[in-house]
């Protein structure tokens, strides 16, 4: 079966976690592309601020406001936008949170929240999502992951683990999708300026500006390839890490944390 590569013609696009990072940034760079994108996330302040932003471009920002960690809220948000605006054609499920474990390695708030936001919201609205996608045979959805999901990462347990769960969910589910002739998709970036991560107190490399980020996310959109992912000398890296045996991988992260220790 032939899968779908939604364009702005096949009805709006939806993006959740939209009031900043990258979220804001894919927003308004599907409405360069000529996109109607729904953005939502819990702020409606800063949503309203950002389809402001998208005055004068091709496409337009509306706003939804919802939290993705609710399931009703997630069906009516999207039975809403599909009422007022046509179908949903393309969604990337993109809300999340970075929850780190400074004050212990099993800090169980951290990983209550990681999961709540980063897989549960991502289950809740794919859920949400597919119901009417499966209804028209039709449509596209990605779902950010990320790079650190790829093998377990010193200091990242919780968040490192949700965005694990992200990416097996999408791998998995990729098989049931392709039969309702739904293209599923997971982005998976490395280090991207954004409000969350300039909260982190450790060196970023290749660290990549949210712009060029969504450009590199909405071309990926564009071809329909499974992964999307990037910077692609650092993709690479973290790949070849997974072939790596423990003994080697365990090694060779204890060295890199050191550095990373000396540095700070």
């Amino acid at each position: 079966m032939a899968l779908p590569r939604m364009k702005p013609q096949d009805g709006v696009a939806w993006v959740t976690g939209a009031s900043s990072g990258i979220g804001a940034a894919v927003a308004l760079e599907l409405a360069r592309r000529g996109w109607t994108v729904a953005v939502t996330a819990r702020r409606f302040e800063q949503l309203e601020a950002l389809a402001r932003q998208a005055q004068g471009l091709p496409g337009r920002l509306v706003v939804h406001a919802g939290d993705v960690t609710d399931a009703a809220s997630m069906r009516n948000l999207v039975a809403g936008i599909e009422t007022v605006h046509g179908p949903i054609a393309l969604a990337f499920l993109n809300a999340g949170v970075a929850s780190g474990t400074p004050g212990s390695p099993l800090d169980l708030t951290a990983f209550e929240q990681a999961m709540a936001v980063n897989f549960f919201g991502v289950v809740k609205s794919l859920s949400a999502i597919l119901e009417p996608m499966q209804g028209r045979r039709r449509g596209q959805v990605a779902v950010t992951g990320s790079l650190v999901g790829y093998r377990g990462l010193p200091g990242g347990a919780a968040y490192g683990a949700s965005k694990a769960a992200a990416i097996h969910l999408c791998e998995s589910l990729r098989f049931d999708c392709e039969a309702l002739g739904v293209r599923l998709q997971v982005v998976n970036p490395g280090f991207v300026d954004t409000p969350m991560t300039q909260r982190n107190g450790f060196a970023m490399p290749l660290l990549m500006s949210a712009a060029e980020s969504a450009r590199r996310i909405a071309d990926g959109f564009e071809r329909g390839g499974f992964e999307i992912t990037f910077p692609r000398r650092l993709a690479f890296l973290l790949k070849i890490g997974r072939c790596l045996p423990y003994r080697a991988y365990f090694a060779l992260m204890a060295r890199v944390a050191s550095r990373s220790l000396k540095r700070g």
